[in-house]
């Protein structure tokens, strides 16, 4: 842990960072905003210092091209109290090299379920991409994770030193607006939003067999195909800001396919927005949807069942809930966790 005082220097890595839109970045984004709010220096050094190439499969995403050079010279200058590696990318491979040639402690983030996107993509097996991630991460003085659950399950497959690090939500954005959006659509309305994306497992909600109309909002690689293979749904491309919110708002469930988010920010979204939710029962809809106060949506291993179900779902409840998810307490925890870069013996 840090030692008490009103500013430190803290320094952010990360393969993930503007202009990508996900949930790495938007919470990394608010968090910094949070930390220079209270009064910290916050750098974050991401792709756009560097020279890039394409991720295979996932042009959109820039991958640092031998970043190691610029990346120590950047670290160096901007001389850091407490060094974070929020991904494990080219960028913080290199962090990670560095400080453990240095000495220097570092904590970490797991944020993506790497092993399975790459087994989506490729049909390669996680467990030696976990192997990986359990050294990559082995390193650190301590890796944040986002659920109990996710927490857990990393605990079974080895990794120590896990830290709790919960999300949070914009309530004055994200809130019930008038449900203005999609009137000309037959009712009720079911909503996905995200990056269209095969991990995001998106075809387990457009090939349900549910009433009224089915809403896509996002970019991404399998965009084009999905909308060649389902003409029926309404794809909106990527929607930001009050228009996104409106979006949310004017849905009468949000659907929530994925099996591998860590968490699923755009769940808090939807509740704030009053809109109730239906996913999977799996490490991120369980953690926030089960055991909630209030009838907020609905969780099945059949997610028409849990779709359906969410149609009477509290909408008020829905928002109720979110309320409790604040990104001045996500900042203050994972201020908590970092620790000082200070010299500690060399592990692996």
């Amino acid at each position: 842990m840090l030692p008490p005082a009103l500013s430190h220097r803290i320094l952010i890595i990360t393969d993930a960072w503007k202009p990508q839109v996900n949930g790495v970045v938007r919470t990394l984004t608010t968090v910094v905003q949070e930390l220079q709010d209270m009064g910290h220096i916050v750098d974050v050094i991401g792709p756009d210092r560097f020279r890039t190439l394409p991720c295979p499969t996932y042009p959109d995403i820039s991958l640092s091209l031998l970043p190691r050079r610029r990346l120590v010279r950047l670290i160096e200058a901007f001389k850091p109290d407490a060094l974070h590696i929020a991904t494990e990318g080219p960028l913080g491979m290199a962090a990670r090299s560095w400080a453990k040639r240095t000495g220097f402690a570092f904590t970490t983030a797991f944020h993506t379920r790497f092993a399975e996107y790459v087994k989506a993509r490729t049909g390669l097996p996680v467990r030696p991409i976990y192997a990986w991630m359990r050294r990559f991460h082995g390193a650190g003085q301590g890796t944040m994770v986002a659920t109990q659950s996710l927490r857990a399950e990393l605990t079974a497959r080895g990794f120590r030193n896990i830290r709790s690090w919960s999300r949070g939500v914009d309530l004055d954005l994200f809130k019930p607006y008038p449900k203005t959006e999609f009137t000309h659509l037959p009712g009720p309305v079911f909503i996905y939003v995200g990056r269209v994306a095969v991990e995001k497992n998106i075809g387990a909600f457009l090939d349900l067999d549910l009433p009224g109309s089915k809403v896509v909002v996002g970019g991404g690689p399998q965009l084009a195909s999905l909308q060649r293979e389902y003409p029926k749904v309404t794809f909106t491309g990527p929607k930001h800001g009050e228009a996104l919110a409106r979006a949310y708002a004017g849905a009468d469930v949000f659907v929530f396919p994925s099996l591998t988010d860590t968490f699923g920010l755009v769940i808090l979204e939807a509740l704030a927005c009053g809109t109730p939710v239906a996913a999977f029962p799996v490490t991120g809809p369980k953690d926030v949807l089960i055991n909630a106060d209030g009838n907020i949506g609905a969780v099945h291993t059949d997610l028409r069942v849990a779709a359906m179900a969410a149609l009477g779902a509290d909408r008020a409840a829905c928002r109720i809930h979110a309320e409790r998810y604040s990104w001045r307490a996500c900042a203050e925890i994972f201020l908590s966790h970092l620790v000082p870069l200070m010299t500690v013996p060399a592990a692996d």
